[in-house]
């Protein structure tokens, strides 16, 4: 039976001849927590990559801005799913006409139109790899459907494994922990964040190396998953969030029920707020977390609470 994501990412952390890259070590901001508590917080949401999950940028990127990087992932990917004699010649490197086809595909699906002003769409790395495989399923490319799937089921396994060589995760601090205590007492934890097919089994693999715990169910609520994948919109598209919102109030909560934290201020919790929920900013990293003091001050911006660790969340909950 063909492999899972699940547990195609859990034999490939197996194998001693892949190196991954590792997220870059944070560079401390000099902050003032602000953890009182609120009152009546029955969800968090969380926003995944550079949030829970820390990542180079604080984002997960599909074009990197350093080429060396792109370079490597495209060459560990031709080589790691015999790629190259399916793919057509052209002058250079296999990498550099790969690279050629899959920032065109990039464009184009960032390209795609919204119903709504203001709303951005989802640019899903399995629509850019499932058209380049495309392509070389039509010059005879084949696989080991026993072990990888259908091909639907292979480009995730790609997606995965050409984002994992661009930019490496490991879980921020404390996270593992906070999500199984706020569980534990009650709390519902979701996610509200920019995602790919691979992004829940990526965050799960992560927050167990931390961690060990059982089900996934002890660390996220599966009807709390907002995720843009899902959606087809990223942030801030203001109807990812007020999807977000009105799934809540279906299952019986109301916006100021729930807090919502995350790393970026201006793209995510000022939609957020907007949107009628809490916010909490996450303040951890110089690298990654992008706002202005004053942005913090403003009536339209500021967070109703600043964390500079992810287990203050507790704090806030009451937990």
């Amino acid at each position: 039976m063909a492999q899972t994501l699940t547990e195609y990412l859990a034999s490939i952390d197996e194998r001693s001849d892949l190196i991954w890259p590792a997220p870059p070590d944070a560079v401390a901001i000099k902050v003032t927590p602000f953890t009182q508590p609120l009152p009546g917080i029955k969800v968090v949401l969380w926003n995944v990559y550079g949030t829970l999950l820390r990542i180079d940028q604080g984002e997960l990127l599909h074009v990197h801005s350093q080429k060396l990087r792109m370079q490597i992932a495209l060459e560990k990917t031709i080589k790691e799913f015999n790629m190259w004699y399916s793919m057509s010649r052209k002058p250079g490197q296999p990498w550099e006409s790969l690279l050629r086809q899959y920032t065109d595909i990039v464009e184009e699906v960032g390209m795609t139109s919204t119903k709504r002003k203001g709303d951005y769409p989802d640019i899903s790395s399995h629509k850019i790899w499932r058209k380049i495989f495309d392509r070389l399923v039509k010059n005879e490319y084949d696989w080991d459907q026993g072990t990888l799937g259908s091909l639907d089921a292979l480009v995730d396994k790609v997606a995965f494994f050409f984002h994992a060589s661009l930019q490496g995760t490991a879980a921020a601090p404390h996270a593992t922990e906070t999500l199984l205590q706020l569980i534990r007492q009650g709390t519902r934890c979701g996610v509200l964040a920019d995602s790919q097919s691979f992004t829940l089994p990526q965050l799960f693999r992560d927050l167990r190396k931390q961690e060990y715990f059982e089900s996934n169910h002890q660390v996220l609520t599966p009807d709390c998953l907002f995720l843009s994948s899902d959606v087809g919109l990223r942030k801030p598209s203001p109807t990812f969030f007020e999807k977000a919102r009105d799934s809540l109030r279906d299952h019986g909560f109301s916006p100021d029920e729930v807090l919502h934290v995350s790393h970026l201020l201006q793209e995510d919790l000022a939609v957020a707020k907007s949107t009628g929920f809490h916010t909490c900013l996450y303040v951890s990293d110089k690298n990654t977390c992008r706002f202005q003091a004053a942005d913090v001050r403003d009536p339209d911006l500021k967070p109703d609470r600043l964390i500079s660790e992810i287990c203050q969340v507790r704090d806030i909950v009451g937990a």
